[in-house]
């Protein structure tokens, strides 16, 4: 699907929206971020600065962003359900387990984000492949990587949580049965700079011939 392509065009035009909402807020840059930055400086953040706030235009930027990350024939399932008032959010937050809810504090977004079933993997209502309803879950996975990295374009940090209660958020925001309750994602801005993580040699993880 060259996703580094969609990527990089999709980061482009973050970069080129430019910032709305909290003026305060507003990433300060003397010059464009490279992709390459976006790539280095993405991390997990698990410590978030309380006193940063971000707006529903910002977020919907970048969910306009997700919409150019590519799909089983552009049948775009995923969905993301966010929570923004306060009451909301730590509604979220009290169903991704107490960990990720220490790791959360001070995130004024949580994202819930689903696929739908059925649409990618399927030709005529028919499964295609043995992956099935896997080729759901992996657009979602590339939609999310497209939040995630206009996220950090926009100067942002997010936090992909896997540890969730699927039947909870599901009620919590009426997500009907036919969406899979993927992850939950945190947005917000960092409180202190992530350690960098070590990374498996390319050779284990590559092989070329």
């Amino acid at each position: 699907m060259k996703a580094n392509l969609f990527f990089a065009a999709a980061i482009t035009l973050v970069m080129l929206s430019g910032c709305t909402g909290n003026k305060e807020n507003a990433v300060q840059t003397s010059k464009a971020v490279t992709f390459d930055e976006v790539l280095a400086t993405r991390r997990s953040v698990r410590s978030y600065d309380a006193s940063k706030t971000i707006s529903e235009a910002e977020v919907r930027e970048l969910l306009v962003a997700t919409q150019e990350a590519p799909s089983w024939a552009n049948q775009q399932p995923s969905k993301y359900y966010v929570a923004m008032s306060p009451e909301k959010v730590e509604a979220v937050s009290n169903l991704v387990g107490e960990r990720n809810k220490q790791n959360i504090a001070g995130a004024p977004v949580l994202i819930v984000c689903t696929y739908e079933k059925g649409k990618s993997g399927f030709f005529q209502g028919q499964q295609t492949n043995e992956i099935g309803d896997g080729w759901g879950a992996y657009d979602n996975g590339l939609s999310n990587a497209y939040f995630i990295l206009a996220a950090r374009a926009k100067g942002y940090d997010t936090l992909i949580m896997g540890m969730r209660d699927s039947d909870e958020l599901r009620k919590l925001f009426n997500i009907p049965a036919n969406e899979e309750v993927m992850a939950v994602i945190s947005l917000g801005y960092r409180a202190s700079e992530p350690n960098q993580p070590t990374h498996r040699p390319l050779d284990e993880i590559a092989q070329f011939s």
